[in-house]
């Protein structure tokens, strides 16, 4: 089985040297890439960027806009706000994934991410787990009981929903930890 690539993770922050430091603590996890402002972010950002970190404070393009051009061109990416500029009313209708108020220590930084791509995993397994039992109950109701069982494509769609639900059980067992880890995470700065 190969490994598969690292994650990538998009630092946007119109300070260089804020998003250059951010994007050192990270890149010996992730694939990093650096925008220094909103349009930047917008011409990096492409469907291999897992994971948005991104200031709201910036000239030109701010970081609320940024994300909402984001989500208006339909990129599934999770967004983290990373950003000096504390929390108001205004965030409740934000779509973003996660807020952290600079300075934000490494630690949790790499722990917020980390849930991230969690969630952004889970998400898809869940996708294809509808996907799966979609087909199945459609097929399962069209086709008799002998049909059904003597389908090899059928029986391996059906091995496939059995692994993904074991799959999202599994993760749900975790959901605890992870709701701590979560509440731990240092999202406001002191």
């Amino acid at each position: 089985m190969s490994e598969s690539p690292p994650a990538t993770v998009l630092v946007v922050d119109d300070e260089p040297e804020v998003a250059d430091v951010y994007a050192l603590r990270l890149e010996t996890e992730y694939e990093t890439r650096v925008a220094y402002g909103g349009e930047e972010a917008l011409e990096a950002v492409d469907e291999d960027v897992d994971v948005v970190l991104l200031d709201r404070r910036m000239p030109t393009l701010s970081g609320d806009e940024v994300l909402g051009k984001l989500r208006e061109r339909g990129y599934e990416t999770r967004v983290i706000m990373l950003t000096a500029v504390d929390p108001g009313m205004d965030i409740i209708d934000m779509p973003f994934d996660d807020y952290l108020c600079k300075p934000v220590e490494k630690d949790d930084l790499t722990a917020a991410i980390g849930q991230q791509l969690r969630a952004k995993r889970y998400d898809t397994r869940l996708s294809e787990y509808m996907e799966v039992t979609s087909k199945l109950a459609l097929l399962e109701a069209e086709l008799s009981t002998q049909e059904v069982s003597e389908n090899e494509d059928l029986q391996e769609l059906s091995r496939r929903a059995d692994e993904l639900k074991a799959q999202m059980d599994e993760a749900l067992e975790g959901f605890e930890d992870i709701d701590t880890a979560f509440q731990e995470i240092g999202r406001h700065h002191s």
